[in-house]
C-alpha cells in the first residue's frame, strides 16, 4: 500500500483517487472546490487543508489541473514539502513547454517526476479503464506504472519529458477531425436518405472505419454507449477539445508543422464552443454540421 497524495478532485480526478482508494492505498486529497473535497472524503481520502500538507509523507503525488500555469504553481508550492525521494505525476493535459518546465522544477530538488496525460474521459476514470500517455526517463516512467495501474489499463512509455503532453496532443487532435469528419458523413447520409445504421454497417466495416464511428457513433442507435444516446451528456465536452486543439495549434507553430486540418477542426469545435455549446458532447459536433447546410 503506498501513500498517495492527490491534487485536482475534478471530473477526472475525483474517480481517479476514488480508484487509488479503492486499491488499498492511502490517499490525501485536496482541491479548492468544497463539494469535491466533500465527495473525495466520502470515497474514503483523507483531506488535507492545502496542496502542501496532503504531500507531506507521500511516496508518490499525482496532480490533475486545468492548464499548464496551474500545475507550475503547484508545483512549485508543494515540491519543497515531499519526502526526498518521492515521486510526482501530472496526469494534466497541458502544454508541452509547461510540461517540460514542470520536469525540470522537480530535478532541481531532486524528485522523479513523470507528464502522464489520460485519454479516456470520465467514464475511463470511474472504471479505471483510462490510457496513460507518460514522459519521464526509464527510472520514473518504472516508479509510477504500480500506481497508474490502479487507475488506468493502457501505460505508454512515450519518451522523455513532455513526451506524454505531445502524444497526447496529436492524438486528440486526430479524434477532432476524425469526429467532424464523421459527423459530415451522417448529415449527408441523412440527406440522401440513408439510414444511420445502414451508414455505420457500411463504414465500420469498410475504409471508413475508425473510434469516432465504432465507439462514438455521433447518431442515436448504432453504438449504444455512446453520448448521442444520451443527449450528448459528456463523456468529453467539446470545451475540452477547444482546450487540446489550441494546445495542438501553438505547439504546431513552436515546432513549424503544418496542420491544416488540425486549424480548421479548432474553428469548428470553437465556433460550436461560442455557440453556447461548450458543455455538450464533443460528439455533438454533428449538430454543428446539419447547422452549416442552412447557411
Amino acid at each position: 500500500m503506498a501513500n498517495i497524495a492527490f491534487i485536482g478532485l475534478g471530473n477526472m480526478g475525483g474517480p481517479m483517487a476514488a480508484n487509488l482508494v479503492k486499491a488499498g492505498h492511502k490517499v490525501t486529497a485536496f482541491d479548492l472546490v468544497e463539494a469535491s473535497k466533500n465527495q473525495a472524503r466520502s470515497d474514503g481520502a483523507a483531506i488535507a487543508d492545502s496542496a502542501a500538507a496532503a504531500v507531506k509523507g507521500a511516496d508518490t503525488v499525482i496532480t490533475m489541473l486545468p492548464a499548464g500555469k496551474h500545475v507550475i504553481s503547484v508545483w512549485t508550492d508543494v515540491i519543497p514539502s515531499m519526502a526526498r525521494g518521492a515521486l510526482i505525476i501530472d496526469c494534466s493535459t497541458i502544454d508541452v513547454e509547461s510540461a517540460k518546465a514542470a520536469h525540470a522544477l522537480a530535478a532541481k530538488h531532486g524528485m522523479a517526476s513523470v507528464d502522464a496525460p489520460v485519454s479516456g474521459g470520465t467514464g475511463g476514470a470511474k472504471g479505471a479503464t483510462l490510457t496513460f500517455m507518460c514522459g519521464g526517463d526509464d527510472k520514473a516512467f518504472a516508479a509510477a506504472k504500480p500506481v497508474l495501474e490502479n487507475m488506468g489499463k493502457k501505460l505508454v512509455h512515450c519518451g522523455a519529458a513532455g513526451a506524454g503532453q505531445a502524444a497526447k496532443i496529436c492524438n486528440n487532435m486526430i479524434l477532432a477531425i476524425s469526429m467532424i469528419g464523421v459527423g459530415e458523413a451522417f448529415s449527408l447520409a441523412e440527406k440522401l436518405g440513408l439510414s444511420h445504421q445502414a451508414l455505420f454497417d457500411v463504414a465500420s466495416t469498410s475504409s471508413g472505419q475508425c473510434w469516432a464511428l465504432t465507439s462514438y457513433c455521433p447518431v442515436p442507435g448504432p453504438v449504444p454507449t455512446s453520448p448521442a444516446n444520451n443527449g450528448y451528456k459528456p463523456g468529453f465536452a467539446s470545451a475540452l477539445m477547444v482546450k487540446d486543439l489550441t494546445l495542438a495549434q501553438d505547439a504546431a507553430k513552436a515546432a513549424g508543422a503544418a496542420t491544416p486540418l488540425g486549424k480548421h477542426a479548432q474553428e469548428i469545435y470553437k465556433a460550436f464552443d461560442a455557440a453556447g455549446n461548450g458543455g455538450v458532447d464533443f460528439s455533438g459536433i454533428i449538430q454543428h454540421v446539419r447547422s452549416l447546410a442552412g447557411k
